[in-house]
């Protein structure tokens, strides 16, 4: 059986940016996970002692705080500040994009929306920077409420979503609202890595997506992967791989998810190797 990987897939810049600074700053601690890989983190803290605060009650006065790649709310990072936290900012350059849109929007008047998902900790953040009564969270066009929206509006996307998904949402305000502006800022590496899995997807029989299930960008890819090639399967390590998917097939592509460490995906391809 054949082996192919995608064109694109795995570390973005942002994962790789917080990995190096995770690295350069030993025996700190992260305010939530600084990425969606449970294997990368617990290597970060067997070789650098980067250990893990789950809540901010954990996180002692003056001690180095290194902030995840999805960043943190707005409060969250003023009390760090009033503890005298060494605060180390490992947030994502393309998440902190649209806290500062989401504040300056609110700031001149707008509605603002923002489409993503509610629970995850990208939007908790940017939620954060607008003001609470004119900031709205949609996950479909249907949950908008146009009664609620002033007669300007501005809109930003969770930077992991389909591009196709933020059209809708911004197709549907700019059906009913007079001004609308758009800020797409959803990752560019998100589109590379999307288009390269459906591509690939297309060809293979079988299709191994290899990420945190928790990281809202591998569920996108698998999503999409599924959507063209129906025996795809989602798997954080090679741990999961069930021998039995592999029979019969001939092409099996291989994506990753932005936070998925190469020693992972390499290991991944060994295992399939073995079996296949």
């Amino acid at each position: 059986m054949k082996i192919q990987l995608a064109s694109s897939y795995g570390f973005c810049y942002g994962v790789k940016r917080a990995i190096e600074i995770a690295q350069h700053n030993p025996n700190s601690k992260t305010y939530g996970p600084l990425i969606h890989n449970k294997d990368e983190i617990s290597r970060l803290k067997q070789n650098y002692n980067i250990d893990l605060a789950t809540s901010i009650d954990e996180l002692r006065p003056q001690e180095t705080v290194i902030i995840r790649t999805h960043g943190i709310t707005k409060d969250e990072l003023q009390i760090l500040k009033k503890q005298n936290n060494t605060i180390i900012n490992a947030t994502c350059p393309y998440v902190t994009k649209p806290q500062q849109i989401v504040e300056q929007m609110s700031k001149e008047g707008y509605s603002v929306v923002i489409f993503g998902d509610k629970d995850h900790p990208e939007i908790k953040g940017v939620y954060s920077y607008g003001q609470e009564k004119n900031t709205f969270i949609v996950n479909t066009p249907d949950d908008i409420d146009f009664g609620l929206l002033k007669s300007k509006v501005a809109v930003v996307s969770q930077t992991t979503r389909k591009p196709q998904d933020f059209e809708k949402i911004v197709n549907a305000l700019t059906s009913r609202i007079k001004e609308v502006r758009v800020f797409n800022t959803i990752c560019n590496a998100t589109f590379e890595n999307q288009d390269a899995a459906m591509e690939l997807a297309q060809e293979a029989d079988i299709m191994i997506v290899i990420g945190g299930k928790h990281s809202s960008n591998t569920k996108q890819l698998h999503s999409i992967c599924k959507s063209y090639c129906k025996d795809s399967f989602l798997i954080e390590n090679e741990s999961e791989i069930v021998p039995q998917w592999f029979e019969g097939k001939s092409l099996c592509g291989i994506s990753a998810g932005a936070s998925t460490p190469d020693w992972i995906v390499q290991n991944v391809i060994n295992t399939i190797n073995q079996i296949a």
